[in-house]
Order: structure tokens, then C-alpha cells, then sequence
């Protein structure tokens, strides 16, 4: 007599749990498409405020969206935002840190690019302005200087398609003139002083750190002669053959030939060593 009873409860107590279910998942689904609708919403008014430079305003939405919404794509570019408002500030250390903070915790992000490349660019504005006179900027803590230059190497070695590439090649070229100006200025207070090694030394650091510069052909030229005057006949060649495979238009180059010619013919004469202009 009971067997049909049991079976039509098991029936309804089946249907309640399905409706139940099913209830659950809607009422699971309104609240994400809330949750991400007020977090852009949020996120938005916070831009605004940073564009207009209300800082203040733009700190405590930011804020706001970055710790109340941890898991939407707008908790992470809050983060970000939140390290253009430093940098807006003119907080660039503090912004750089955050900067790299961004491109350690989101790695995979679309805006990790944008992160590393600011990264870099706060570090460039902290350094000293290339514009003042004295003293010269040879003579200056480069610290930022150079670590800026790390960064736009790093940069450019993860990202070298990205749209900020170009700006930050054209950064790093600049960059790598005004440290290779640094040991430059080293290099001729060893030269008046006749210590050829140390002389060499701060030529040979040109060569290797900051390829390229503007400073490249006459540190060549300017090797060779320290080569010579240290007896180091092998390495003052090798040093006048890449000056003529590598700017054999500069004034440097057209002179290294012959230069290299009497050097292979009279090594033990270092005197016969001129500069050509």
C-alpha cells in the first residue's frame, strides 16, 4: 500500500531540489552581472576624477574599487590607475614601485606592457634634469639615471613590439649618451694624468654598457691610442678595425687605415700616434 506514496514524495522532493537549484543559479547569476556593473561604474567616476586632477576624490574611489572588487578587471586597473595618480603627483619613486608592484602581481594582464614601460618612465622623470648647467650631469647622483636605463632595457628585451617601444628606444639611446658622457669625463681625467689603464678602463666600460652612443667612433679612436701607449699592440688593432667596420664615414674612420697600416709596420713607435683633426 505504501510503495506509490513513497515513490510520489521521492518525485516532489526530486522536483523541489531541481527548482531549488535552478533558483540558486539565478539568483547566483544577478549578483555577478551587479557586481561587475557597479565596478566599472565606480572605476569610471574614478578616472574622472584622476583626468580632472582632483586627486584627492580620485585616491578614495580608486581605492575604493581596488579593495572592494579584488577579483574584477577593474580591482586591477583600479591598481593601476591608482600608479598614474602617483606618478601625476609627481611621486615617481613611489610610483615606479607601484608600477613594478602591477607587473609582478598581474603578469598575464593586457596593460602589463603600459605597467613596465611606466615603470621605467618614472624612473627617467626622478633622474636630473638634462637642462641645468651646473653642475654637469656627468657630475650628479645617476642613480634613477640608471635605473631607469635597466628598466627601459628590460622593457624592450619582454616587449619589443609593444606600441611604447619606439619612445622607449628613443629614451634608452638618450640614456645611454648621457652615462656614456659620465665615463667620458673619467676617462680624459685619467688621460691628463697619464694613468693609460684607468684611462682604457672607462673607454672599454663605453664600449660595453652604452653601445651605440654618440660618443662610440672618438672612444674607439681614443682606445686605440691607450692600447698603444700600454704596449698592447693586438688589442689597439682589433680596436681601429671596428672603428672602420662600424663608422667608416666619421672622421675617426677615414683616418684609422692608415693609422692601422703604420701601426703594423711600426708598433714599438707610439709617438708616430696623431690625432687626425
Amino acid at each position: 500500500m505504501f510503495p506509490r506514496p513513497m515513490r510520489s514524495r521521492n518525485r516532489s522532493w526530486a522536483l523541489a531540489a531541481a527548482a531549488a537549484l535552478l533558483l540558486g543559479a539565478c539568483a547566483k547569476k544577478a549578483p555577478a552581472v551587479k557586481y561587475d556593473s557597479q565596478a566599472e561604474q565606480e572605476y569610471t567616476a574614478g578616472v574622472g576624477a584622476l583626468e580632472d586632477r582632483d586627486f584627492t576624490d580620485a585616491q578614495r574611489i580608486l581605492e575604493r574599487v581596488r579593495t572592494k572588487y579584488p577579483y574584477s578587471k577593474y580591482g586591477a586597473l583600479a591598481e593601476l590607475r591608482l600608479a598614474d595618480l602617483k606618478y601625476e603627483q609627481g611621486k615617481f619613486i613611489e610610483a615606479a614601485d607601484a608600477y613594478t608592484g602591477f607587473v609582478k602581481i598581474h603578469p598575464s594582464s593586457p596593460q602589463v606592457d603600459y605597467a613596465a614601460y611606466r615603470a621605467a618612465m618614472s624612473r627617467w622623470a626622478d633622474a636630473p634634469s638634462e637642462f641645468f648647467l651646473f653642475p654637469p650631469m656627468y657630475e650628479r647622483d645617476l642613480t634613477q639615471f640608471i635605473k631607469a636605463t635597466e628598466g627601459l632595457v628590460t622593457f624592450l628585451e619582454k616587449f619589443p613590439n609593444s606600441r611604447y617601444a619606439p619612445d622607449a628606444r628613443e629614451k634608452l639611446d638618450k640614456a645611454r649618451g648621457v652615462m656614456a658622457e659620465r665615463d667620458w669625463y673619467a676617462f680624459e681625467f685619467y688621460k691628463k694624468r697619464e694613468k693609460w689603464q684607468g684611462a682604457a678602463y672607462r673607454l672599454e666600460r663605453i664600449m660595453k654598457e652604452f653601445p651605440s652612443s654618440p660618443r662610440e667612433p672618438e672612444a674607439l679612436w681614443q682606445l686605440a691610442d691607450m692600447y698603444v701607449k700600454l704596449s698592447e699592440r693586438f688589442k689597439a688593432q682589433k680596436a681601429l678595425q671596428t672603428l672602420i667596420v662600424k663608422y667608416p664615414a666619421s672622421s675617426q674612420g677615414k683616418n684609422a687605415e692608415k693609422l692601422l697600416a703604420d701601426l703594423r709596420t711600426q708598433p714599438e713607435h707610439p709617438e708616430l700616434w696623431k690625432t687626425p683633426w
